[in-house]
């Protein structure tokens, strides 16, 4: 089994701040819980409050491709649709 490295990156639009920062902060505890999960740590940029980062550890891919299919993701996307500019995800190897 081979872990897997996640990084996304999430840009709200700058009235909805607030509102993307809730969201993303309802995800941690449950996905946390998750089988697969190693760590699932947010980060909000010190110069651009608008710029949120995810890095994430999953066991596998298998297990990660889980998680994106959960109910807690799909209800993330509904409340927040609209309200991010730019979402970027990199899916990565640990190499050395």
């Amino acid at each position: 089994m081979t872990k897997l490295t996640i990084v996304a990156n999430i840009k709200a639009n700058p009235d909805k701040i607030e509102l993307v920062k809730t969201e993303l902060l309802k995800l941690i505890d449950i996905t946390r819980a998750e089988q697969g999960c190693i760590n699932y740590d947010l980060h909000q940029d010190n110069e651009n409050p608008a710029h949120f980062m995810f890095y994430e550890n999953w066991e596998s891919r298998a297990l990660w491709q889980t998680h994106m299919g959960n109910t807690h993701l799909a209800e993330y996307m509904s409340a927040t649709e609209g309200a991010v500019e730019e979402f970027i995800l990199n899916e990565m190897s640990h190499i050395a």
